[in-house]
């Protein structure tokens, strides 16, 4: 039967206040209370009201529990279970999914004659279901709230029903005051009670209505019981588009009415709350205009046009309601409730411009953070570098990553492209530090690089000259030297540049070229001047110093160790070369202190890995290759160092250039290649979870050996392809645009054979069919003209140069002759490796034409110039995964291994 409610309203309304919405007195039963979203608000709530919720019901589950700050509550399988145990409630909570809602409601009527208040959570309720529970509710005298609500709260009696209102600290947020809120938006009510905090405003009652296309407890009802509440002097609406229930409502009481959605309105459909729909007379923009019409203004509020009434205002942004507010209310004489406790302007905890000037407005000073933020960003700039959290690594990267369109792999944010366009040195530097490098950090990294490349005397050359003499390949080769540059080699430096850092962070250094730095700041330690300074001479570390003066390089560390009673170490100028270069990514954040810590022995690994190519009779106790130890360590770039260690001897401009190329282009090739792959490998075998127990030599040996004449050497099959074309063109000068070969004349007796051999091969049955190194790549194809986009670049880049090479130009030619005569369907692209091989040959070609150096000499240059490049590449992979790795299971599955016959 129908039950007549209080006041004017047709229908039954049992709350005439919206101090009756959520009391002390009110008890609680929650439906689903152990499902996901119940089982983390649910003791939240209970705690802040004072422990309100007397069972919950989940099927299934009797005798279980919920935990909450408060103690246990009790759960049966139905509501009639709980009442049998002798609780008693009149407040029911749905978290039921949309199709068991309706007959949760049922359930709560039909057997509980106290219940007086419902509160369903679920949303997306079906408007038959939400019509039948509406008259369930008119029939019994019941009020409902929702669907899609996050329930009811009140600050002054501190209660929280059905939902997250106030967060995880409802007390933080809900604080007493006389604005009511009333919103469609569950989360923006708890934020909105925050804005209005912030500006001096508390709260009464909080109803998150939920905008279901149903919507039980509206606008209307909350205006009634708005305008009976004494506590609240005005109320925030928080309006999307759907419905009519704004309309209908009649305020008594000044009201900020916050509608949004207008672009709602070129939608076709309903999109988030299920209520919100667009067009119509119930739009975003019609509603504004109900409002201002209740209102009498004549526009929407904003902090540059303050159009209100004393019966309220319209605003289309949250930010602006405190603002809103306080206008408003001081219209009707009213002040806010306390003294403002913030503002809503930005207010960062961090601050920093990554070096770029910005304009005042712009330039936001961090603030000092709320406990216990503040200590802990203390603690956080205190710190020296970056912590990355771990993670598994296994086929994934932090330092590179491939475009599968373009197949251009980035190092650190920098493609392999522009990579090619940078010296060496510079490349070192963006693998390890993750920055473009100084024109300082390129002195420093030659000279210290350089400081290694000359293992006269040492046993890591007679270890690879012992590999080299065996018949090992370069990889092997570069690995038997690699083997000794082990942890004990780098510990002295290591650990001095661990203490170098402490100390001068201690003492506040902002930069480390800084000239003008009081060394005098920087603590007295006996124990540290004892390690970094000996009592004789030590002919390396003056050597180097030397090598740097001649550089130009600057350095505070090294003016620190200069002003010391005592000769510098060897290893104490590393560790001051080092820290110099890492102490501004540090600082910045860039880097870890592993990192840092690490460099001095990844420039003795990069030195040696160059210096071992080189044959021992090349390295002389004054000089390498010919070249005076003082230019090498003061003088030389390390592409012109390579670019000795590749050839023997000293390179053109050209050569260098051309070597610098390559090393750019090969740097990296994505996390997946194989070479990757190893040194991961190794770092993952020694636990990177565990740094001190990582091998950088074992990690660069894992590259070396997961490197091979398919995987680095393949460079020489383009090689030895070119040669074969050009045996008897009597090409001079490939670099001559004028060479007198006709490379068309070339390309078709090359095509010629080529299609003969495939006739032969499909006439004999074979499948097998060999492609011609350097044509055609299986990412590229399909199109009439296929380009790969890093051959194009590097056609337009040394054309840019004026930079001829017959041998490029010999491919582009051949692609063409193969579509012309039909061998192929397509024009096929000259891929990378067909660049890689007419760079290198060229660089190779006079010495080759003049027999100094042999075609097996040519297969090693190949490789070695990819070892060369890659070991750069794999060098930020293991740093990377040494960072943020976890140890990598690479076993594969037993039911996935096969046996094959």
């Amino acid at each position: 039967m129908h039950k007549p409610g209080i006041g004017s309203f047709k229908y039954y309304v049992g709350i005439s206040s919206l101090d009756q919405v959520a009391t002390r007195e009110d008890r609680v039963c929650v439906l689903n209370i152990l499902g996901g979203e119940s089982s983390d608000v649910t003791p939240v709530g209970h705690a802040y009201s004072g422990g309100n919720v007397v069972f919950g019901t989940s099927p299934g589950r009797r005798g279980q529990v919920l935990e909450t700050p408060l103690g246990t509550i009790p759960v049966y399988n139905n509501v009639r279970e709980g009442l049998e145990a002798g609780h008693r409630f009149n407040c029911g909570v749905v978290y039921l999914p949309p199709s068991g809602a309706r007959d949760g409601v049922a359930e709560l009527i039909r057997v509980n004659p106290d219940l007086r208040k419902i509160f369903i959570v679920t949303e997306k309720l079906s408007v038959h279901d939400s019509r039948e529970i509406r008259a369930l509710g008119q029939q019994n005298g019941i009020d409902i709230f929702g669907g899609n609500s996050l329930g009811v709260a009140d600050a002054h009696h501190q209660v929280r029903i059905g939902g997250a209102l106030g967060g995880d600290g409802p007390g933080e947020a809900l604080k007493a005051g006389s604005i009511a809120i009333f919103s469609n938006s569950g989360n923006f009510t708890t934020t909105i009670a925050t804005y209005l905090r912030m500006s001096g405003w508390g709260t009464t009652t909080l109803i998150s209505c939920g905008k279901d296309v149903y919507i039980q407890y509206a606008a209307p009802e909350f205006a009634f019981a708005l305008a009976n509440d004494a506590r609240s002097k005005a109320a925030v609406l928080y309006v999307e588009p759907g419905g009519y229930y704004e309309q209908d409502a009649h305020f008594t009481k000044p009201v900020v009415a916050c509608v949004v959605g207008r672009w709602k309105s070129r939608l076709t459909r309903a999109v988030g709350h299920a209520g919100a729909m667009a067009g119509g007379d119930d739009d975003a923009a019609a509603k504004e205009r109900w409002f201002m019409d209740k209102f009498g203004v004549d526009g929407v509020f904003t902090p540059e046009n303050p159009v209100v009434s004393a019966k309220g205002a319209v605003v289309t942004n949250i930010a602006h309601i405190p603002a809103a507010l306080t206008a408003v209310m001081r219209e009707n004489g009213a002040r806010p409730d306390f003294a403002p406790e913030s503002n809503l302007a930005l207010k960062p905890w961090f601050g920093s411009n990554a070096g770029l000037t910005l304009p005042p407005e712009l330039d936001l000073a961090p603030v000092e953070a709320m406990a216990p933020y503040g200590e802990q960003i203390a603690r956080l700039n205190r710190q020296v570098g970056v912590v990355l959290p771990r993670q598994a690594m296994k086929d994934a990267s932090g330092a590179s990553q491939m475009d599968p369109k373009t197949q251009v792999t980035s190092l650190n944010g920098v493609s392999m492209l522009e990579a090619a366009r940078l010296p060496m040195e510079s490349n070192v530097v963006l693998a390890l530090l993750r920055e473009q490098a100084s024109e300082n950090d390129r002195a420093l990294v030659n000279a210290g690089i350089a400081a290694g490349v000359n293992m006269h005397g040492r046993p890591e050359l007679a270890a690879a000259e012992a590999s080299r003499e065996a018949g090992n390949a370069p990889n092997v080769v570069l690995a038997a030297a690699a083997s000794l540059v082990g942890p004990r080699r780098a510990e002295a430096a290591r650990r001095l540049c661990r203490l170098l850092t402490d100390r001068f962070a201690e003492a506040g250094l902002p930069n480390a070229l800084d000239e003008g730095f009081d060394l005098a700041k920087v603590a007295a330690d006996a124990e540290l001047a004892g390690l970094l300074v000996g009592r004789e001479p030590d002919p390396q570390a003056e050597a180097l110093l030397a090598g740097l003066d001649a550089r130009g390089a600057r350095s505070v560390f090294v003016r620190y160790l200069r002003g010391l009673d005592g000769h510098p170490t060897r290893e104490a100028v590393l560790a001051a070369v080092a820290t110099t270069l890492t102490w501004g990514p540090l600082m910045r954040k860039r880097i870890s202190r592993l990192t840092a810590e690490s460099l001095p022995w990844w420039l003795q690994l990069f030195g040696t890995l160059l210096g071992a190519a080189v044959p021992a009779e090349l390295h002389k106790a004054d000089g390498f290759c010919g070249v005076a130890q003082a230019d090498l360590l003061g003088r030389l770039s390390l592409g012109e160092i390579g670019c000795l260690a590749l050839l023997g001897r000293a390179g053109t401009a050209d050569d260098v250039f051309v070597f610098e190329t390559l090393i750019g282009l090969l740097l990296s090739n994505g996390p997946g290649t194989i070479s990757a792959q190893g040194c991961k490998g190794a770092v993952s075998a020694d636990g990177p979870e565990s740094p001190e127990r990582v091998q950088l030599n074992k990690a660069m040996i894992g590259f070396l050996t997961h490197a091979g004449y398919t995987h680095g050497g393949n460079g020489y099959e383009g090689i030895a392809f070119l040669i074969e074309q050009f045996r008897d063109a009597n090409l001079s000068d490939p670099a001559d645009p004028d060479h007198g070969v006709d490379l068309k004349a070339v390309a078709e007796r090359t095509v010629a054979e080529y299609a003969r051999y495939k006739s032969d091969r499909k006439n004999a049955g074979s499948l097998d069919i060999q492609k011609i190194p350097g044509v055609h790549h299986p990412v590229f194809k399909d199109k009439a003209v296929n380009h790969d986009p890093r051959e194009v670049w590097i056609h337009d880049l040394l054309t840019e140069r004026g930079d001829y090479n017959a041998f490029h130009a010999y491919y582009r030619t051949l692609v063409q002759a193969l579509f012309d005569a039909g061998v192929s369907r397509t024009i096929y692209c000259v891929n990378i490796d067909a660049v890689i091989a007419a760079l290198l040959l060229k660089m190779l070609w006079q010495p080759y034409r003049d027999g100094t150096l042999s075609g097996s000499a040519l297969e090693t240059a190949a490789f070695t110039i990819f070892l060369f490049a890659r070991m750069l590449g794999c060098a930020a992979e293991v740093d990377d995964h040494m960072n943020r790795g976890r140890n990598m299971d690479t076993r594969t599955a037993a039911s996935r291994c096969q046996f094959v016959a």
